[in-house]
């Protein structure tokens, strides 16, 4: 089944908005998915679409300095979270 580009916009919306209310937690892409109710894979997609933007940053080291085998963290780059708190005051 194919999603219209309307959709995808909208699930990006959704994987925008959780970013913004975890923050600063940074979760997985497995978190993402399981939030949103959608395959892991498909949100995968959609957040290196969102990499490409300079929306959001993947974070693929721990805090240790070791970097993640298989897993990926995310976070919503500084200026996405700027644009987000002007709009919640």
């Amino acid at each position: 089944m194919r999603l219209s580009q309307q959709k995808k916009d909208k699930i990006a919306e959704q994987v925008l908005s959780f970013l913004y209310h975890s923050f600063p937690e940074q979760p997985f892409t497995a978190e993402i998915a399981r939030e949103i109710a959608r395959d892991e894979e498909f949100i995968k997609k959609i957040l290196f679409e969102l990499k490409e933007k300079n929306l959001v940053v993947s974070i693929r080291k721990n805090k240790k300095g070791e970097v993640f085998t298989r897993r990926i963290k995310w976070r919503l780059s500084q200026k996405v979270y700027d644009v987000y708190s002007s709009k919640k005051e």
